[in-house]
């Protein structure tokens, strides 16, 4: 299919409405079909369980085209399981993770005009997200629930190059212990915005946010897990049960240890001790890894040795390998790349 006329290179991070998304119904007891449909807008009841109590979960994915020509996802069927269990913990229908990964495949295909260029930087962003459709006035699971993909093309999260973040310890809690920090809930993230927000105008790029619990240990970003590199090169994660298990994460763990050689932990990881380690990076689907390269705690700076000009050297190869993987370069671990066409 001929690519549209789009200036790939000078894309940003922002929606631009393409030509067709994945609609299905959650109707008396079961999915439909499902179907590919051209209108954008959404329509429901202004009781609708999502307007009313934030019944409502999502995804974030991309499709890219690969250094030999094709397009291909990253890892889908652990985001339709991550959804699955989301829409469980809210008490929403699980969509088969069988049927979503073939509504990915549908939608992104239907939007491979849309697919930017290898090498242009750019790639499709892919939403898939659920809500509750039907009227409810009375705190309870809708009886109704859409589920849709929409797609867009996104450019570089970071424009101009990636530079290392400044960010404070935040005195909000993201989530509380057994609560919803480890389902993708679009509640966790409205949230958040307001945290984030305050960070900004106090002239930081993000939060480290605590577990809620003690205020001891890290967790994680309104957005991102926290990736840390110790002195001998060892690539150490958070370990609690708010944070939301990123797929990016333990690509990337995979990556240290079966690609690289180094040695991986997943641990509790106390505020005390950051300030012993190397590199630190936020790891996610928009950015994969964005350095970090200062920590505030209330005054007290924490600057890693990796520095503020560039990433840290185990923190760039870790991302120079699973870029290179998601991009075709590097031959990546059966079943992480889903071909489109």
């Amino acid at each position: 299919m001929e690519k549209k006329n789009i200036d790939w290179a000078n894309l940003g991070f922002t929606y631009i409405e393409t030509d067709k998304r994945f609609v299905a119904h959650y109707q008396d007891g079961a999915w439909d079909d499902g179907e590919l449909v051209e209108d954008s807008n959404v329509v429901i009841n202004e009781c609708a369980g999502v307007l009313q109590y934030c019944q409502a979960c999502f995804e974030g994915m991309k499709a890219y085209t690969t250094e030999d020509g094709r397009i291909v996802t990253f890892r889908p069927d652990l985001n339709a399981q991550r959804m699955a269990d989301s829409a469980a913990r809210l008490e929403m229908p699980v969509f088969p993770v069988e049927r979503f990964v073939d509504a990915v495949v549908q939608t992104v295909r239907a939007n491979s005009a849309y697919v930017p260029p290898y090498g242009s930087g750019a790639t499709l962003y892919v939403r898939p997200y659920m809500f509750g459709s039907s009227p409810v006035i009375g705190v309870k699971p809708a009886d109704e629930y859409q589920f849709r993909i929409l797609t867009t093309p996104v450019g570089p999260y970071f424009k101009g190059g990636v530079k290392p973040l400044t960010i404070c310890v935040s005195d909000f809690d993201r989530a509380a212990p057994h609560g919803t920090g480890h389902i993708k809930a679009g509640l966790n993230y409205a949230m958040s915005l307001h945290p984030v927000m305050e960070a900004h105008r106090n002239g930081y790029d993000e939060n480290m946010y605590l577990d809620a619990a003690t205020r001891t240990k890290v967790e994680e970003t309104g957005g991102a897990n926290f990736l840390f590199v110790t002195g001998d090169n060892t690539v150490v994660t958070p370990k609690s049960g708010s944070i939301l298990p990123s797929i990016t994460r333990r690509s990337l763990m995979y990556v240290a240890e079966h690609y690289l050689g180094l040695k991986v932990e997943e641990r509790e990881v106390y505020l005390e001790e950051v300030n012993d380690f190397a590199e630190c990076g936020l790891c996610g689907t928009a950015a994969v890894i964005s350095p970090v390269g200062k920590i505030v705690d209330h005054g007290r700076e924490i600057v890693f040795p990796s520095g503020m000009a560039e990433m840290g050297p185990v923190t760039k190869k870790l991302y120079e390998t699973l870029t290179g993987i998601q991009m075709g370069r590097i031959e990546a671990p059966e079943g992480w790349l889903k071909v489109i066409e």
